[in-house]
């Protein structure tokens, strides 16, 4: 079979796209595999933030008209990018095994930032986490690819960023990390660090292809950990986290709502069975739901 990959431009998105395309070229089942480089609305609109021009699922859409149209088979995503709610017709046919999920600051650390230094990030779930450690940082907007962050932050915009760890690892640019937090300090998006394989959904032999590349265990914790995003209806720019991890067959789930000031933040946890991984996922936001998670959430929709 002869496998095209519809994929975003970045340097990220081509070393994520690369990565598929030499798993897939290792099946016997697989020909030929090729590139298909498209550019995004996410991509284009820089001068504004996520949340007024459309979410995250501007960086997908031209990917899914692509496939829809018959020009390519496939597309690649950063799942933190992938909404909840999955567009009729579409699905994720695999996850790849995930890499580092934390968050990373760069430029210097949490304790060498100055009183009121400019922190970049568009992201409000890490305005929230970042404002709850240090209340007197300026968390100032961000946008672009990885690399374009960096120049703006060496070009002196910004005292620090926040970057995923996973990006900067997979690019060859871990040295930039200046400090790596951990969990309790600022929870991952949901999937965060997870590569996904997007396909039409009616290609029964293609997804069975696509199938032999997903890793179990990623698996059951990108389905719970988008089930909480999804029973809250959260987008990958809503200050929501959510973050799982598997001890043998135990599935432990932590999720967080807060406030973009970092003042009020709704934390709750949950564990068990790994076997149904989505019903973990809405029961642990049943619980952030019970403390007044969607008040919060509807309140922040008011502020924007």
């Amino acid at each position: 079979m002869r496998i095209r990959i519809a994929t975003r431009k970045s340097a990220l998105a081509l070393w994520q796209a690369n990565h598929v395309a030499d798993a897939l070229r290792q099946l016997a089942q697989v020909a030929r595999v090729e590139l298909v480089p498209l550019t995004t609305r996410g991509d284009e609109v820089l001068d504004r933030s996520l949340q007024k021009i459309g979410g995250k699922g501007l960086f997908i859409k031209e990917l899914e008209v692509a496939m829809e149209a018959g020009d390519a088979d496939i597309a690649v995503h950063s799942m933190k990018d992938v909404p909840a709610d999955m567009p009729a017709g579409f699905c994720i046919a695999a996850v790849l095994e995930r890499a580092n999920p934390a968050d990373a600051l760069v430029g210097r650390s949490l304790r060498d930032l100055a009183e009121g230094a400019r922190v970049g990030s568009s992201s409000l779930r890490r305005q929230a986490q970042l404002m709850a450690l240090r209340p007197d940082l300026s968390v100032q907007p961000l946008r672009g690819n990885v690399n374009t962050r960096l120049k703006k932050l060496e070009d002196g915009q910004y005292d620090a960023i926040v970057l995923a760890c996973a990006g900067l690892e997979r690019l060859g640019l871990e040295s930039h990390i200046s400090e790596t937090f951990s969990p309790d300090q600022m929870l991952p998006a949901a999937a965060q660090g997870v590569i996904g394989i997007e396909c039409v959904d009616d290609r029964t032999e293609l997804l069975r292809i696509l199938k032999l590349l997903g890793h179990a265990t990623t698996q059951a914790t990108t389905t719970a950990e988008r089930a909480v995003a999804k029973r809250l209806q959260a987008d990958c720019q809503s200050p929501v986290a959510t973050f799982g991890e598997t001890d043998d067959s135990t599935l432990s789930l932590q999720a967080m709502v807060a406030s973009p000031d970092g003042r009020t933040i709704i934390r709750e946890h949950i564990s068990g069975t790994a076997d149904d991984p989505e019903a973990l996922g809405i029961d642990l936001a049943s619980k952030l739901l019970d403390k007044g998670a969607d008040e919060l959430l509807a309140q922040i929709g008011t502020d924007e």
